[in-house]
């Protein structure tokens, strides 16, 4: 398995065992990684195989793995996505429709399509391979890769003699990252600093909230220089309860994670 996976894997295990409000959303999200790690695999172990980056003729090279993702949510989801899960793996057609809707307007609320195209993009970013039948909304903002909204953010010391970090961005699509300004809302842009606020508990010391006042969203930033091993798309869920605070604020998520938060 790719260093990528195994490192979400091993830390949402470490985290689920450690924490106690949100060990629920990180056992799921543990089993949900394998089941993801296990598409990544069919597609990167095929010989004499890269993607073309056309949804329809790659499909048939993960299709089996992505039933096995539909089981594994199906014995280990909640009760209305186990029955969804159910669901769609007697209708085959049905899940291509919903991957094909995703895959030209994505949403964070289309859970099934979400998670199983996740490690497809990630693999066409591996390989370089252009997406094709997705309209890249271009700007800082969006994923350079395939257009994807971030996730996240975080920020990590590129250069040994920085000493606050650089920010990066966490696309929600392809889970690749890029480059992006300290103090600046990554929905609207906004750059005012008195527009621009921040939250964080004790308990998560090395993570926080960055919320807009102009657009009122927000997403969750972990910071690397804190706490190095913290993995960004784990930790982001392992802070769970920050997201009640920042609802209860007026504030709304950039993008949802996979476990709805």
């Amino acid at each position: 398995m790719s260093t990528f996976w195994n490192k979400q894997i091993e830390r949402a295990d470490y985290l689920a065992a450690q924490s106690s409000g949100s060990k629920e959303l990180l056992t799921f999200y543990a089993h949900l990684l394998r089941a993801q790690a296990e598409i990544y695999e069919s597609l990167r172990s095929r010989k004499s195989w890269l993607p073309s980056g056309d949804l329809e003729n790659d499909l048939p090279a993960f299709r089996s793995s992505m039933t096995k993702l539909l089981e594994s949510v199906a014995h280990h989801g909640s009760t209305s996505l186990a029955s969804e899960a159910q669901d769609l793996l007697t209708e085959p057609d049905v899940l291509g429709g919903k991957l094909s809707e995703y895959w030209r307007n994505p949403s964070d609320t289309q859970f099934f399509a979400k998670a199983i195209l996740q490690p497809y993009a990630r693999w066409l970013a591996e390989t370089n391979t252009a997406p094709a039948g997705r309209e890249l909304a271009g700007g800082e903002r969006t994923c350079p890769v395939c257009g994807g909204r971030p996730q996240l953010s975080f920020l990590q010391a590129k250069e040994s003699s920085a000493e606050s970090g650089n920010r990066d961005l966490l696309c929600s699509t392809c889970l690749t990252s890029w480059e992006f300004r300290r103090v600046v809302c990554a929905n609207c842009g906004e750059e005012r600093p008195a527009k621009l606020g921040y939250f964080h508990s004790p308990e998560f010391d090395h993570i926080r909230i960055e919320a807009c006042d102009s657009c009122k969203h927000y997403l969750k930033g972990i910071d690397l220089t804190r706490f190095g091993l913290a993995v960004p798309l784990i930790d982001e869920i392992y802070a769970a309860p920050l997201d009640l605070w920042a609802r209860e604020h007026g504030y709304t998520k950039i993008e949802l994670n996979l476990v709805g938060v």
